[in-house]
């Protein structure tokens, strides 16, 4: 599902001629030569098809030809079915018509429909930031029936023993509650994602260790956050994210060291063979390690640390969110907005990969990675409206030093750096 970059694409069969795609779409006219013929009728249009086979769908379920019997609905069951039409067509649309992106695999229709979603996905949130927060809050209902209700926030770091003398059927009851949380299996799949998507350990841990900085920083906010040290330092960075990036690189060099030769379905000896090259369809084209290379130089340095702060500033959002808008753990909103980020992210970290590799002058970041910063950005706008009167405890003076000092630090850093970058430039010119 993942790319290296738009420089290396790779097609079954044949070597792949591009003469016709400034945006990702292949050239249909010679379909029938350059892919398996297995394959080769997901690759030709059919946008005329679709798009009949489409209204014959709208005419069956908007009632248009019995516009009696779906006159006895009542208004809140047609005004959804109507969004969710709307929202139908929408991704129909993207489908068949939108640019591609970088990605070819499984099938560069799945990436223009997922870019389909974050536009809907990033309207939503924008409708979502003109509502007051009691009305956001009742407008989750429609989402899902058990949300609108407020809810409890658990804090774990109400009681830090790790033995307990006074309970007698179990003495590590604050261990086992805390191992067997739900945020322990999603910690491990989320660095494990992460390490897929990112392919380089230093960034991971950088980016391991700052989230536990977000949580000490912001758990005078959010209950959630209040952690044991034990928690905080074992069970999450030593435990739950070393495990979750060390099986997500070993899945990277496990499939980085294989060599690739696609031979198309049809090819395939027998039966295994092919139902193997069909999974394979769905797993990247070649897995390439991504050179970020955060010390090249000032300027890359400032990128690299701004990815950072975007994949900080979308997990924070989580968890605002829930407490903003009422949303347990467990619901299944919060998982599809995880799936939904985590497909986002994809196409994302390719494209932004690929714009910092490129020594073009005249550049721009790809569609994913401006969809990917604007719902980040709408998502915080959202938490800070919201947020308005739910956190009374102000923050620690010392948490306020603490990050005046590193921010002036950073700034004093790069600055220097870059003083001494110009200077050593200048030096090469004389």
């Amino acid at each position: 599902m993942m790319e290296p970059n738009g420089h290396r694409r790779l097609r079954e069969g044949s070597n792949h001629h591009h003469s016709s795609e400034q945006n990702g779409d292949a050239n249909h006219s010679t379909v029938s030569d350059e892919f398996d013929p297995w394959t080769a009728w997901a690759y030709k249009p059919r946008t005329i098809s679709m798009l009949l086979i489409g209204a014959c769908f709208l005419i069956w379920v908007s009632g248009v030809l019995d516009p009696e019997g779906s006159s006895s609905e009542d208004v809140v069951t047609s005004v959804k079915r109507g969004v969710w039409a709307m929202i139908a067509v929408f991704l129909g649309y993207c489908l068949l018509q939108a640019p591609s992106s970088i990605l070819i695999r499984p099938h560069p229709a799945i990436w223009r429909l997922v870019h389909g979603m974050a536009v809907v996905y990033l309207v939503a949130l924008t409708f979502l930031l003109f509502q007051k927060r009691d009305d956001a809050r009742q407008f989750m209902k429609f989402l899902h029936p058990d949300l609108g209700v407020e809810l409890p926030e658990r804090s774990y770091g109400a009681d830090c023993r790790i033995y307990l003398p006074e309970n007698p059927t179990s003495r590590f009851k604050n261990v086992y509650e805390t191992l067997f949380d739900e945020f322990v299996l999603a910690h491990i799949i989320g660095w494990w994602g992460k390490a897929i998507l990112l392919r380089n350990q230093p960034l991971l841990w950088v980016l391991s260790i700052g989230f536990e900085l977000m949580e000490l920083t912001f758990r005078h906010m959010l209950p959630n956050f209040n952690e044991c040290w034990w928690d905080s330092i074992i069970l999450d960075i030593l435990i739950c994210n070393w495990f979750g990036i060390w099986a997500g690189m070993h899945t990277v060099r496990y499939f980085d060291g294989k060599t690739y030769k696609w031979v198309g379905i049809s090819r395939q000896p027998n039966i295994i063979g092919k139902v193997k090259r069909t999974l394979e369809q769905f797993t990247p084209a070649q897995w390439d390690k991504d050179e970020w290379h955060p010390l090249l130089g000032p300027w890359r340095f400032i990128q690299v640390v701004s990815l950072c702060i975007v994949f900080l500033t979308v997990e924070l959002n989580t968890f605002f969110l829930k407490f903003c808008l009422w949303i347990p753990p467990r619901n299944p909103v919060i998982v599809y907005r995880l799936i939904l980020w985590w497909l986002i992210a994809i196409p994302t970290i390719r494209e932004y990969n690929s714009y910092l590799q490129d020594r073009k002058p005249a550049k721009k970041v790809g569609a994913f990675c401006w969809l990917s910063l604007a719902i980040c950005i709408v998502e915080l706008l959202i938490c800070i409206k919201f947020g308005h009167g739910l956190y009374p405890k102000s923050m620690p003076l010392w948490l306020i030093t603490f990050w005046t000092s590193i921010g002036a630090l950073f700034i004093l850093f790069v600055v220097a750096w870059s003083w001494k970058s110009h200077r050593s430039l200048m030096r090469k010119r004389q």
